[in-house]
């Protein structure tokens, strides 16, 4: 069935767009700012902030808990907040565990309500060439790279590295071992300065447990454009939050993170996962996004 959803305030950073979306065969067949005289039902959406759906960084998702501890788990952490995809990672130590630890994760996914993204995360002295060939034809979006020492970070072969990565680029993302934030911070302007010097995709800062990734981080990975992002030719997902004038003038982050009691309504590949108070966990809804190309859109 067509329908057009009509008057839609859509948020991006932190400015609100007037828009409507022709919905036709379960996508978006065209956004435009002016409703043509269209015969098809309409949903007004005047009443809402609409977002895209949240992507957020969850590497404790409860996989090996029992099915009931994982509902609640995903429930309130995910479903309650308008996420209907997260980055996850899987911990390799070698590249020969490497392609089995992908699958064993994959099938412990199988049941998840919302979509998927698996990251690998591994320590700075498994980084090599030959890993990075291995996990390219895995199709690993991005590697988590964990170190606790500068002068290993700076001893790394990192041009033998930049070329392996070509031309699947996925991004590296620092786990800073340091205890000191003193040190942390010395370890962040060290892993930049080398980034930039190398020209190796990376993201400049360590993901934070349970916060939506930044735009500049889900275009690196290659999440954005496929997942949360409302385009003609993409799925329709989205989230209606309550609106007001204290949640005017606020970002997509701010909207998750203090006023998650206004969202009303979530959206995943057409289907209502949640409606006011209602939530609807389906086991095996979620899917395994693999991204053909990460680091190929640069996020502003």
């Amino acid at each position: 069935m067509a329908y057009i959803i009509e008057n839609v305030n859509l948020l991006k950073k932190d400015k609100l767009e007037k828009i409507s979306i022709l919905v036709k065969n379960e996508c978006i067949s065209s956004i435009t700012t002016e409703v043509k005289n269209y015969s098809y039902v309409k949903m007004n959406a005047g009443g809402y902030i609409t977002t895209n759906p949240h992507i957020v960084f969850d590497p404790k998702v409860p996989i090996d808990t029992s099915f009931t501890e994982m509902k609640a788990y995903m429930t309130e952490r995910l479903l309650k907040k308008g996420c209907t995809t997260f980055l996850t990672h899987v911990s390799v130590n070698q590249e020969r565990n490497l392609k089995n630890s992908l699958k064993q994760m994959k099938m412990k996914l199988l049941s998840s309500p919302v979509d998927y993204v698996i990251g690998v995360k591994i320590p700075l002295s498994a980084l090599t060439p030959s890993f990075i060939r291995a996990a390219k034809r895995e199709k690993v979006p991005s590697l988590f790279v964990e170190f606790a020492s500068l002068d290993e970070l700076k001893e790394k072969p990192w041009g033998w590295i930049r070329e392996a990565m070509f031309p699947y680029n996925s991004p590296l993302i620092p786990c800073f071992l340091m205890k000191e934030e003193r040190e942390k911070k010395r370890a962040r302007q060290v892993w930049n300065d080398i980034m930039r010097k190398h020209n190796i995709p990376c993201i400049k800062d360590e993901l934070i447990d349970g916060e939506p990734l930044t735009v500049d981080a889900l275009h690196k990975i290659g999440i954005l454009p496929v997942k949360s992002h409302l385009h003609p030719g993409g799925e329709v997902s989205y989230n209606f939050y309550m609106k007001s004038s204290e949640i005017i003038n606020i970002d997509e982050k701010s909207l998750f993170l203090y006023h998650s009691d206004r969202l009303l309504v979530t959206v995943h590949k057409g289907e209502v996962i949640r409606a006011g108070d209602k939530v609807w966990f389906r086991p095996g809804f979620g899917e395994h996004v693999l991204i053909k190309t990460p680091s190929f859109f640069v996020g502003e």
